[in-house]
């Protein structure tokens, strides 16, 4: 009886082992990169997402966050591609910031197929802001004061020249009937943070970015939401604001948020990342996340993000073109 048992135990065991993954991968330890300075939406990415991982028990111990600003997250796809390209146990913060980036060119000899594409975790509509001692009190009181003067008005964005939240602020220019887009005043800084910073210094006049990176200084009162990039009002703390559709300018800009991976990590850990930042995106957690900061639904992962990702950057190509940022 005992030969029979044994050999039924050896025939589960020889079962299982066909059926899971030989070498699956599993993290000893975990960092993620945010290609900016703190306080901005791709650090706002790494943190929250960190956090829900380590909440959930999903990976070990705490996941690091690595703060790597420059070149409007050149500096950071760069140094993956060259020095990290083997990582796996590396994710780096991505957003709709990064296909323009690459869309443009601005990232010199790196492309998009040098990276693996996890997923998304979120869209992140856009917001023109002024500081809350600001006279102007609406969208079309702030492009008015541009038609009029374009030199008076700095707007200052998390992102490089013609990267996302400078295209957010011509497109809602364009909308609004500025004739010449490229006499706006754009001031570029690593970190919606930074530039939030900026206009409550005073250096600036107005700010460009998105809901979760602009959140802090909302609860704090320090700045003053007059437009919203989306369709409709946002659900939550955001509800408040006017779209700048209502406003009479019909301008819409969502900032997919998600991660990339170095291309030559294993399969395996791709499949895991995959498989963990879905994990993530579909818990109560996390949900309650995306409520609390303004984040909408958009859920891509492993060969549909990646696609996702290859179409926005077709996309912004188009558009670039039109408004005479690239030939």
């Amino acid at each position: 009886m005992k030969h029979i048992i044994s050999r039924t135990a050896l025939a589960v065991i020889a079962a299982l082992s066909l059926s899971a993954p030989v070498h699956a991968f599993e993290p000893e330890a975990t960092e993620c990169i945010a290609p900016a300075n703190a306080g901005g939406g791709w650090d706002f990415t790494c943190r929250q997402i960190g956090k829900t991982l380590q909440d959930l028990k999903l990976i070990p111990g705490t996941m690091q966050v690595t703060n790597l600003a420059g070149g409007g997250g050149g500096v950071a796809y760069s140094e993956v591609a060259s020095k990290r390209n083997e990582d796996n146990n590396l994710i780096v913060a991505a957003s709709s910031s990064t296909s323009t980036r690459l869309a443009q060119g601005a990232y010199p000899g790196n492309t998009v197929d040098q990276m693996r594409w996890i997923a998304s975790v979120g869209a992140d509509y856009g917001i023109i802001a002024v500081a809350k001692d600001s006279p102007i009190n609406t969208l079309p009181e702030l492009m008015d004061k541009i038609k009029a003067d374009p030199k008076s008005v700095a707007v200052a964005g998390g992102s490089a020249v013609g990267g996302w939240d400078h295209l957010k602020v011509l497109i809602a220019a364009k909308r609004a009937g500025v004739e010449d887009v490229r006499t706006i005043k754009y001031v570029a800084f690593d970190g919606g943070g930074e530039a939030v910073t900026q206009l409550l210094a005073g250096s600036v006049q107005a700010f460009t970015g998105d809901a979760s990176e602009a959140k802090g200084f909302v609860d704090s009162g320090d700045i003053k939401v007059i437009a919203v990039l989306a369709p409709e009002r946002m659900e939550g703390d955001f509800a408040k604001f006017p779209t700048a559709k209502e406003q009479g300018i019909d301008a819409v800009g969502a900032n997919w948020r998600g991660f990339y991976a170095p291309g030559g990590m294993s399969d395996d850990a791709y499949a895991y990342w995959v498989d963990t930042i879905g994990k993530v995106y579909d818990s109560a957690e996390w949900k309650e996340t995306m409520k609390q900061n303004g984040l909408a639904p958009l859920d891509k992962r492993g060969a549909d993000f990646d696609a996702f990702v290859k179409e926005s950057i077709a996309e912004i190509q188009d558009l670039s073109r039109n408004i005479g940022l690239i030939k």
